[in-house]
């Protein structure tokens, strides 16, 4: 287990915060089809500055007795429901303790219900879909535990209803759209400064994006880099494992990712937490490669 600094992601910084209540409020009536009016009946979970085992929750929140585990992917990862239910596990343990409810006692104790979700914006076309935990193991297996991710694809031009209902995701989705539209011709620093400068004066996100502008630049930036760069390393890491064996055309892959992210500045704890989050490796084992 780690304990370490996490610096937000975009979505997050967006739709995880105290102060913008009211776009979560927004997001989470848009997903559910409901029409709750009052920001404060939200209560933040998330957990934040707290790592377990390479991961942290994007957000979470509680609303009317539903806890929302909402995470934002750029890369498809079918391992989503059991990283969210290790995320949800997280969640009820301390649950349980800020409630002191007791799970030994001969009464039944009332939990708030999980709605998991999984928003995706990455370049591969991806249709919305349900993400089960059964999949991971054998086909024909009865499992005793069950997990079900919803997966919606958020980027720009897809899911109309959805954005329809939730302007700051259209806001977020058009920002990202147009970041990735400017990197085709220019660095990712001043693609990312562009579309700011770009965002209709209308946009509900517009100001405190650009009153934390600095903030807002250095989380796209961070955020681009290391999804480049691991997805550059894992087609490197295939191509090695057909030439040297799988195995070692992996191990290649992942200390090129290593030897990168260590150019881009990141400190080892950061490294290693990127890692074991992208390889799915574990501590021990993550650490062999700084």
């Amino acid at each position: 287990m780690i304990n370490n600094k996490h610096k937000d992601r975009l979505f997050s910084y967006i739709f995880g915060r105290e102060e913008n209540k009211k776009w979560t409020l927004s997001l989470y009536n848009a997903v559910n089809h409901s029409f709750y009016t009052n920001p404060e009946d939200i209560q933040i979970t998330t957990m934040s500055d707290v790592l377990y085992m390479g991961m942290k929750n994007d957000i979470s929140f509680i609303l009317a007795n539903i806890v929302s585990i909402y995470e934002q992917q750029s890369t498809f990862n079918p391992n989503m429901p059991l990283r969210e239910f290790m995320y949800a596990a997280r969640l009820y343990d301390k649950y349980i303790h800020d409630h002191e409810l007791n799970i030994y006692g001969t009464e039944l104790i009332s939990l708030p219900v999980p709605k998991l979700m999984v928003f995706y914006n990455g370049t591969d076309e991806m249709d919305n879909m349900l993400l089960e935990l059964k999949d991971a193991f054998e086909p024909g297996a009865e499992p005793d535990i069950a997990v079900k991710v919803r997966m919606l694809n958020i980027n720009y031009g897809r899911n109309r209803k959805l954005m329809e209902s939730c302007r700051p995701l259209f806001e977020y989705s058009w920002l990202i759209d147009r970041i990735r539209e400017h990197k085709k011709e220019i660095q990712i620093e001043e693609a990312v400064d562009r579309a700011l400068n770009e965002m209709p004066w209308e946009f509900e996100i517009r100001q405190f994006l650009l009153g934390n502008r600095a903030e807002v630049l250095q989380m796209c930036i961070t955020e681009y880099n290391e999804a480049e760069t691991m997805r550059m390393f894992k087609a490197e890491g295939r191509k090695e494992g057909h030439r040297e064996g799988r195995r070692e055309g992996r191990k290649e892959g992942i200390q090129g990712a290593v030897d990168i992210l260590r150019t881009l500045g990141n400190d080892d704890e950061k490294i290693l937490l990127l890692v074991m989050k992208e390889y799915q490796l574990s501590e021990e084992d993550a650490r062999n490669y700084l």
